[in-house]
């Protein structure tokens, strides 16, 4: 019997660009998978067997985009990252000795030693390098939904200029998330929450039941929904949406009473890679010198001003504690106040966030979530935690509505990814779009090997050029240069093995060799764009 007023929703969607180097160890940018490894995943799968360990029956959703997937699978990437936490535990034990002088200092330089060695065991002996079936260890026992997201998180409200690459990312992405995980998703996370109703048919077509949506996406929806964003909505084209609560959203994300501003958590912008002597951390910044976060920390938030105390791991732990708690409370009166007038429906309350928020930005967003869950269960609420695919499953009645054009970026619509900084990118990336759906046609199922190889990597090119976080780290000005060679480079690939196979004739060693670097998705069919 389900005595609960309503529900909680946790989504957390857990992607990063494909990034894979083999020709060159001097890309800082692969280290971006590194600490996601060690600040985000590793320590959500470490809580969630702690919570399995002592029977607490929890839900939880999480995206796995398809790039993630590609780069955990990837062998040369996993014993880079062992290299990587070796050279932290290096690091790590010189700092011990260095601090010695300070009793503060040399406690966090051993718990920095303790988690980094931690991270090395648990990566390598407990789970063999592989974090997909640890993700998928949980989705097995029934606590994780784990869905899908477009081939390489390209923005659907953009692309739909051609139908066909929407399909083409629909498609990918369901085919890597059944090669991991032996099933199809029943869900997926839009890239960047963009949503344009095009996209609805060929999310039908691959077996897609719901999507998440930003607010305004279900607030402006026509017809507008009696329950807000408080109760999913399904398309005509029959795709649930659910969409982001805005005040559970608010107590996380603010920067002005959001929790992980708490003064009690870990400074994420000093670090010893800026602090320490120049010619005692060079060994361990980036390769031309160029200081960087090593992902050593020593101090606290303290205080909106310059001062920065030392961080105390207890001190944290108990604002999260205290803080879970104020998150609990705030849903038990937002479930009342909602239950009062949403009945017989009963509320549901999305709570989507980046994954990488747990962790990398908010050191403590893992404990966070650990001491909520455990809360949840054992405290006397009004509301249980859901799965989307579970609420559905429960309640499958609910209102006709098609949602609107939106995305989650800055302002709720497209110019984080079209704007004066990008805009040139379009006309390339819809050219090369025309052109992948041409070869589809001009050359359908290829039994030629090496023209096959060639097509396949040109669908790869552009699914590599597509990803929007290349259009993201421009705008927001964030290793630019890289984001637009990688930009360039997949172009400059796509479009020259294009002419290469219109003309048959294909460099077998220019195919090998970006074949080598640009992996993604060996088991691709270029006649998804057909």
């Amino acid at each position: 019997m389900d005595n609960a007023k309503g529900y909680v929703s946790f989504i957390l969607h857990a992607h990063l660009p494909f990034i894979h180097h083999p020709e060159s160890e001097d890309y800082l940018e692969e280290e971006w998978l590194f600490e996601a490894i060690s600040e985000t995943y590793i320590p959500l799968l470490l809580n969630f067997k702690k919570l399995e360990d002592e029977k607490v029956d929890f839900r939880i959703t999480m995206s796995l985009t398809p790039p993630l997937l590609n780069m955990l699978d990837n062998k040369l990437l996993q014993r880079r990252y062992i290299k990587y936490l070796k050279k932290h535990i290096e690091l790590c034990t010189k700092e011990v000795k260095r601090t010695a002088y300070d009793a503060r200092l040399n406690e966090l330089s051993k718990y920095y030693l303790k988690r980094y060695s931690n991270d090395l065991h648990v990566f390598k002996d407990v789970y063999n390098c592989n974090l997909i079936s640890a993700f998928k260890h949980f989705q097995d026992i029934g606590v994780l939904e784990i869905i899908t997201c477009g081939a390489t998180h390209g923005y659907f409200p953009i692309l739909y200029v051609n139908e066909k690459t929407i399909r083409a990312q629909i498609a990918v992405g369901v085919q890597t998330y059944i090669k991991y995980f032996g099933k199809p998703p029943r869900g997926i996370w839009l890239p960047e929450c963009g949503y344009v109703h095009e996209a609805d048919k060929y999310l039908k077509e691959f077996g897609i039941q719901y999507i998440i949506t930003e607010s305004h996406g279900i607030l402006y929806a026509d017809p507008t929904p009696v329950f807000g964003t408080f109760a999913p909505i399904v398309s005509p084209q029959g795709i649930v949406a659910f969409g982001r609560d805005i005040e559970s959203s608010r107590q996380v994300w603010s920067s002005v009473c959001g929790y992980p501003g708490d003064f009690n958590y870990r400074e994420f912008y000093r670090d010893i890679g800026y602090d320490a002597d120049y010619d005692y951390i060079k060994p361990y910044i980036a390769k031309n010198g160029v200081r960087v976060n090593t992902g050593i920390k020593y101090h606290r938030i303290t205080s909106k001003g310059d001062f920065k105390d030392y961080y105390n791991v207890q001190w944290a732990k108990d604002s999260a504690e205290k803080q879970a708690g104020h998150f609990f409370d705030s849903r038990v009166q937002q479930i009342n106040e909602l239950s009062s007038v949403m009945s017989p429906v009963k509320p549901l309350i999305v709570c989507p966030y980046d994954a990488e928020l747990y962790g990398h930005w908010w050191y403590e967003g893992p404990y966070w979530l650990y001491i909520l869950f455990k809360k949840i269960y054992y405290d006397e609420g009004n509301f249980k935690l859901i799965t989307p695919g579970e609420y559905i499953d429960k309640y499958p009645e609910m209102q006709e509505s098609t949602p609107c054009i939106s995305s989650w970026g800055a302002n709720g619509y497209s110019e984080v990814w079209l704007n004066g900084s990008n805009d040139y990118v379009h006309r390339h990336l819809h050219v090369a779009g025309d052109r992948m759906v041409e070869l589809a046609h001009l050359f359908p199922n290829e039994k030629n090997a090496l023209r096959k190889k060639a097509l396949n990597q040109c669908a790869r090119e552009l699914l590599l050029a597509q990803s929007s976080d290349w259009l993201f780290i421009i705008t927001h000005g964030t290793m630019v240069d890289y984001a637009k060679k990688r930009i360039k480079d997949h172009i400059g690939r796509f479009t020259k093995l294009y002419e290469q196979i219109k003309e048959n004739n294909i460099d077998r060693e220019f195919l090998k060799s970006i074949s080598s670097k640009d992996c993604i998705f060996p088991e691709i069919d270029y006649m998804v764009y057909f």
